[in-house]
């Protein structure tokens, strides 16, 4: 089978190409990019007014399957990030039972053979996520693992978060850290500030993360491992990396749209949907986040994925934390970040494919001849008004609700299946 996209503009910033390309797909990878092929193909799509990008890298998503099907599944995670353009995704390890054993890592890759996306599987570093005993990494590997985290919590003792980047880095895998001190948390659910104050609720004080994100980076440095930091929410976390990075310390991170785009103000409204973990910040930080995101500090834009079911986050005070975003991530990303001429297209194709692909060592992130046809074709000048209830996830906890963003998923290529379109 062969198609060949034409007329589009193509976007590949890790062979550093952007203009007016064609694209063929033959037998599911990339065959041929450049202009004319001078080839017939079974099917030819018109791309004119669209922009052909590699597919995106979501390297934090909780698909919740196995255990909490009514949240979410495999299949409808993924039906959610091929709308979004998602066509690669690392699943986090709190599932239930825990990714822990091999038998769980085979249930999923195996349902992940039906699903719209590439799934790669993060294995958990303690048994049951209890920070008592640490997993068999080796066996975790061997079966498919391709990281390492107990996302969701943070692994409390720093002699296993130790063991645990050695033997990461023995088996080519990565750590991803939830910088997270549970004891200052101490129940906390908005972020600590005016705006707890003003809702008297316990707040999330920033240094919690900001504790545990130098503890890693000491971790990491001193020993020369790699370490990858989730979610940074705070300004001091994003100026810690900054200098670890000068330092030339292996450590990489990530943050979500809404830490760049939105703060705190957000559950004045008593809207659970807002309240996620870490928490919407103070303004101070949301610039820092975007600062960082502009001088390279933050290497990745990722969802953080956490779907719940509507009469879970019915209750503020109850509600869990988290929410939605694969569907809205590469739009909400494009409207605060390209629309507003802070960054290049380029610059975020990096950060939502190229780099998280990269540290995650799979094949995604480029339109090269011979990659895997993981292709998104995207008009840029789309306004669209985020509509929970049209999402394809089961969940309807998005953190956009009721916005106009500007740039619309179109069609989506994984592996040369055309999984998503919208045309």
């Amino acid at each position: 089978m062969t198609t060949l996209i034409q007329n589009g503009f193509l976007c590949d910033p890790a062979n550093g190409r952007e203009g007016q390309f064609d694209l063929l797909i033959r037998d599911g990878v990339i065959a041929w990019v450049g202009k004319d092929p001078g080839v017939t193909a079974d099917t030819v799509v018109n791309a004119a007014g669209l922009t052909v990008l590699p597919g995106l890298v979501d390297m934090h998503v909780h698909l919740r399957d196995p255990g909490f099907p009514h949240k979410e599944d495999i299949l409808t995670g993924c039906e959610a990030a091929a709308a979004g353009g998602v066509t690669s995704l690392l699943c986090m390890p709190n599932t239930k039972p825990v990714v822990d054993s091999v038998k769980t890592v085979e249930y999923i890759r195996q349902k992940a053979k039906q699903a719209k996306a590439h799934v790669y599987v993060t294995g958990a570093i303690t048994k049951g996520l209890s920070g008592q005993e640490i997993t068999e990494m080796d066996a975790l590997s061997q079966a498919g693992c391709i990281a390492f985290s107990d996302d969701g919590r943070p692994v409390e003792n720093a002699a296993m978060m130790t063991a645990a980047l050695k033997k990461s880095r023995e088996l080519g895998a990565i750590v991803t850290s939830h910088c997270e001190d549970l004891s200052i948390i101490n129940g906390g659910i908005v972020n600590e500030g005016a705006v707890s104050k003003a809702l008297g609720v316990k707040g999330m004080h920033r240094s919690s993360e900001d504790y545990v994100t130098a503890r890693e980076i000491i971790l990491a440095e001193t020993n020369g491992c790699p370490v990858h930091i989730a979610h940074v929410s705070t300004r001091l976390s994003v100026q810690l990396i900054r200098e670890a990075k000068a330092r030339g310390a292996d450590v990489t991170c990530e943050t979500c749209p809404h830490y760049f785009s939105m703060t705190e103000e957000k559950v004045l409204s008593r809207d659970a949907d807002y309240r996620m973990n870490p928490p919407l910040r103070e303004e101070a930080d949301r610039e820092a986040v975007l600062l960082g995101l502009l001088d390279g500090t933050i290497d990745c834009i990722v969802t953080d994925h956490a779907p719940h079911a509507p009469q879970e986050k019915a209750d503020f005070l109850a509600a869990p934390n988290g929410v939605i975003g694969m569907e809205t991530s590469f739009a909400a990303s494009y409207t605060y970040l390209v629309k507003t001429g802070k960054m290049s297209l380029a610059q975020l194709v990096e950060k939502m494919s190229v780099n998280p692909a990269r540290r995650l060592k799979i094949a995604a992130g480029t339109l090269s001849v011979g990659a895997p046809a993981d292709v998104v074709l995207a008009d840029l000048n789309r306004d669209w008004v985020v509509e929970p209830e049209k999402l394809h996830s089961k969940a309807r906890n998005a953190v956009y609700k009721g916005m106009t963003l500007t740039g619309k998923v179109m069609a989506t290529y994984c592996g040369g299946s055309l999984v998503y379109q919208q045309m």
